[in-house]
């Protein structure tokens, strides 16, 4: 039931947030132990770039779930700042904006993204 309802705010967010090449949409995806992030072209129908806890960077050390959201959403921009972007869309999927998700548009901010 709370997948549903978290499912129907998703679409009902998208049906406003588009993402450009220019301006792609940054969105967030959260389970009960990663987050992901990633920069989406919705006009091409592609992920620019992908990150999570997951990945080489930040998988070996050792972090609290907020410290480690925000982690990601630093390394987020740096790698969205070698491919030229500067600005997106920020989407959260449904999720409300506080803890990780929130953790995340801190590190993104903090890396250099404007949103």
């Amino acid at each position: 039931m709370i997948r549903d309802k978290r499912k129907r705010r998703h679409l009902s967010l998208r049906r406003r947030i588009v993402g450009t090449a220019g301006r792609p949409r940054l969105c967030v995806r959260r389970s009960n132990e990663h987050i992901y992030a990633q920069l989406v072209d919705d006009g091409q129908g592609r992920v620019l770039v992908g990150v999570s806890t997951l990945c080489g960077e930040l998988r070996g050390k050792d972090m609290k779930p907020t410290a480690a959201a925000f982690e990601v959403g630093k390394l987020l921009a740096e790698k969205a700042r070698t491919l030229a972007i500067e600005q997106v869309v920020f989407d959260r999927a449904g999720y409300r904006y506080h803890g990780r998700v929130k953790a995340v548009a801190e590190g993104a901010r903090k890396g250099g993204l404007r949103f």
